[in-house]
């Protein structure tokens, strides 16, 4: 199966549950289980919240793009800003490291990232905005992969 996807919206903090859900029923098709949705979803979540709140400050006047396409069952994302950009990318990367400390913020989650994506990269530039990209493999279903 392959299918292809563009969603643009303003960074407001309540646009990143229009992401998720939106990019889960994107990859509904490819019948992921319940743990894969899990990974997916958070991975999502976490690109579309640090360019809402890291690359745009929540101005809720840019906005933020998700391009997604499905080969197979690999799934390709990008999460891309047009905002702050990242200083540091290795530094960002880092396990805890928030560009808003003040707001309680237990780090970027790129690590949180990482571990679900098959492969993840961050380009980014000061003033300019970040991209993530992401891929993410989705397991054959079988009967056995539908009873976990």
């Amino acid at each position: 199966m392959n299918n292809e996807m563009t969603l643009s919206f303003v960074a407001i903090e309540e646009n990143e549950a229009l992401a998720r859900m939106t990019m889960t029923c994107f990859i509904t098709p490819l019948d992921p289980t319940i743990e894969e949705l899990s990974e997916f979803k958070t991975i999502v979540s976490e690109a579309v919240t640090n360019a809402i709140i890291h690359g745009y400050d929540c101005d809720g006047k840019r906005e933020v793009t998700i391009h997604a396409k499905i080969e197979d069952s690999k799934v390709t994302m990008t999460v891309s800003d047009e905002g702050n950009g990242i200083f540091d990318v290795d530094q960002a990367m880092e396990p805890m490291f928030t560009t808003k400390p003040l707001l309680e913020r237990s780090g970027m989650g790129f690590t949180i990232m990482e571990s679900f994506a098959d492969n993840l990269s961050v380009e980014s530039a000061i003033g300019q905005g970040t991209v993530v990209r992401f891929e993410k493999t989705f397991s054959p279903v079988t009967e056995k992969s539908r009873m976990r």
